[in-house]
């Protein structure tokens, strides 16, 4: 398993609801962001069918505000959120539009997706937003950089990234070493404490610690005691 490249300066991760980033690739961004790079997010959703009992209308805006406080916390100053329904995402045109727009919008040289595959692993099934998103998104990334699949954004400068990584695969192509950010990124996901507690009366910080943990750990043929796994897919950027 090789080191994801890391000679780039601006990245962005595109994700499809508040807390996507936090299980596992926001250790990876705190470490850039502590490289000095430019690291942005966009979300397709504001997570508004996310927690039970709490109307979306409340919870929204709820989960965009704990959103912004865990980006903050690793480095992340600039999140976007498109606007796009929670749970009832479709992988269309219209969604890879957006998506390419926000990439010529901030012009990443790295582009950051989450997995799209059918499951997270042997026998768990992944999330349709999550199938939508990622795969829109990987699509969206030549999108961004042809100036006549959506003429609707040609006010937008055209933009071609370098590469697209895909993290929380089960087996990744690269791996970036996040042993110095284990603890920020713990704190990172436990931002999203409403959310958290709606999923498990364990306490909040617990379950941060678990997930990290188990997303962060040592990775078969990469050298690093705490790592994140990516799929790496290169472009003509």
């Amino acid at each position: 398993m090789e080191q994801l490249p890391e000679d780039w300066q601006r990245g962005i991760v595109i994700v499809a609801h508040p807390d996507d980033i936090e299980y596992g690739a926001a250790a990876a961004v705190a470490r850039w962001t502590r490289q000095g790079k430019d690291i942005r997010y966009v979300l397709a959703t504001s997570g508004e069918a996310g927690i039970a009992g709490l109307p979306p209308a409340e919870s929204g805006p709820l989960r965009e505000d704990e959103e912004r406080a865990s980006a903050k916390i690793v480095g992340v100053s600039e999140v976007e959120f498109l606007g796009h329904p929670d749970g009832r995402i479709v992988e269309s045109l219209e969604l890879r539009r957006d998506i390419a727009a926000a990439i010529r919008r901030h012009q990443p040289e790295m582009v950051v997706l989450f997995n799209f595959g059918d499951g997270w692993a042997r026998g768990y099934a992944n999330s349709a937003d999550h199938r939508a998103v990622g795969r829109a998104a990987l699509d969206a990334v030549s999108d961004a950089g042809n100036e006549w699949i959506f003429p609707e954004i040609a006010a937008l400068p055209i933009w071609s990234p370098r590469w697209a990584a895909v993290c929380g695969v089960a087996e990744g192509s690269h791996a970036v070493d996040v042993s110095d950010t284990l603890e920020v990124a713990v704190e990172s996901l436990a931002a999203h404490a409403r959310y958290l507690a709606a999923l498990s009366p364990d306490p909040v910080a617990d379950q941060a610690r678990a997930v990290i943990d188990m997303t962060c750990g040592p990775k078969e043929g990469f050298e690093a005691a705490h790592a994140v796994s990516f799929e790496l897919f290169y472009f003509a950027g």
